[in-house]
């Protein structure tokens, strides 16, 4: 393992290097850190004799700016010359032309900054002093997609990130769509009846990225392996996370209000 991490480091983009963020992990360790810092401990001890913040028009305006970027990323996987036939037949190669290689990096480079952004979601809980929805299911999935996507960017921008990149961003576009609804009030509660679909969707999302990358190992890809071993643990384990949650939330609650007659406590997934 230490010799493939050698390894990584040393075949490193210096077109990468240059981009913000990206020359050395400890501005983005330090972005992790103080982030478990503030929902973990700050942001609650700060909030804990005030009254929650209603945040309603910023989330508002943090949702639809959600979907709107996430419609943008989708989109530059169509606006890139034959990039799904080039993909179909190279996905186990690093880019031979130098004008996809550029616009598939920086296209990493926007999705791996969106993951920044996505933080906003759990430091949005606390402000609004919803900390029961800061599980370790969020707070995990959150802050190891910045190191995930930190990690593909540095060391394997190739086009393997097209099917999975794609793959997420389209998820997200149906997520925050629903996020943007809620938003909006009351008036819209009749058309979030689809709230428990969303984890389906997430989990068939994982199913389809653990099957991608099982088979790139399968075809021997000449590729660094260690990030492509890691993104396979870290799909299992948000496989068994997200599939727990959807159990607690919508099997085991329905359950136990059948036999109480209480109300579902409506966990909330970001």
């Amino acid at each position: 393992m230490i010799i493939a991490a050698i390894q990584l480091w040393f075949i490193q983009d210096p077109m990468v290097d240059s981009w913000y963020l990206m020359r050395s992990p400890l501005p983005m360790i330090g972005l992790i850190i103080a982030y478990l810092y503030f929902v973990l401990d700050l942001g609650p001890r700060l909030m804990r004799n005030r009254e929650p913040f209603e945040l309603k028009k910023v989330l508002v305006l943090y949702n639809g700016y959600q979907v709107l970027f996430s419609l943008w990323l989708c989109g530059q996987a169509f606006i890139i010359d034959d990039v799904w036939a080039y993909a179909l037949h190279n996905s186990c190669t690093n880019p031979t032309s130098s004008i996809l290689k550029e616009a598939l990096t920086r296209c990493a480079w926007w999705y791996f900054f969106s993951k920044i952004i996505e933080l906003l979601d759990t430091v949005f809980f606390v402000l609004r002093k919803k900390q029961s929805q800061v599980t370790f299911l969020h707070v995990y999935h959150h802050s190891i997609m910045v190191l995930f996507t930190w990690g593909y960017l540095k060391f394997l921008p190739s086009e393997q990130g097209i099917f999975i990149g794609f793959l997420n961003s389209f998820v997200h576009i149906i997520m925050y769509t629903y996020y943007l609804l809620s938003a909006l009030g009351p008036r819209y509660q009749k058309y979030l009846w689809w709230k428990k679909y969303m984890t389906w969707i997430q989990l068939t999302q994982f199913l389809l990225m653990l099957f991608y990358l099982i088979a790139l190992i399968a075809m021997d890809c000449k590729l660094p392996k260690a990030l492509t071993f890691f993104f396979v643990g870290n799909v299992v384990v948000f496989l068994y996370l997200f599939s727990d949650f959807y159990k607690k939330a919508y099997t085991e609650s329905k359950k136990n209000n059948f036999a109480n007659g209480s109300v579902i406590n409506d966990l909330k997934l970001e």
